[in-house]
């Protein structure tokens, strides 16, 4: 069964530091796209970050030189490090992959469940 499992969030003082990270588990050849989006209470989901499986990346404004995605494709994973965080980052973060060649074929648009950040002023 193919999941992406997030880990890493939690409650941290604003200017602080967290890092997340989502793996895909399954048997999952390849990993297109991986993307963290983010909704905060009352708002619409938001893309934070992507990263393709080239390296390149695209921030949102919001986070720009604060936060870092990488991805670690041998592990089927990626990872956000947050750093300098404000009160306005607190929402539940959630990994999405666009693509992922698995044993069951090609699937896409692919969700995990969610990791909440919390950060207090």
């Amino acid at each position: 069964q193919v999941q992406l499992v997030e880990s890493g969030g939690g409650l941290v003082q604003s200017g602080g530091s967290l890092e997340l990270s989502c793996a895909a588990s399954g048997i999952i050849y390849s990993v297109g796209v991986m993307s963290w989006y983010r909704q905060a209470p009352g708002k619409q989901r938001e893309l934070v970050v992507s990263i393709t499986s080239s390296g390149s990346t695209n921030y949102a404004d919001s986070i720009k030189d604060r936060f870092i995605v990488s991805r670690e494709d041998a592990k089927k994973t990626v990872y956000l490090q947050m750093n300098r965080l404000k009160g306005e980052d607190t929402a539940v973060y959630y990994c999405h992959v666009a693509r992922m060649a698995t044993d069951r074929g090609l699937l896409y648009d692919w969700w995990g469940q969610g990791t909440q950040v919390t950060v207090s002023y």
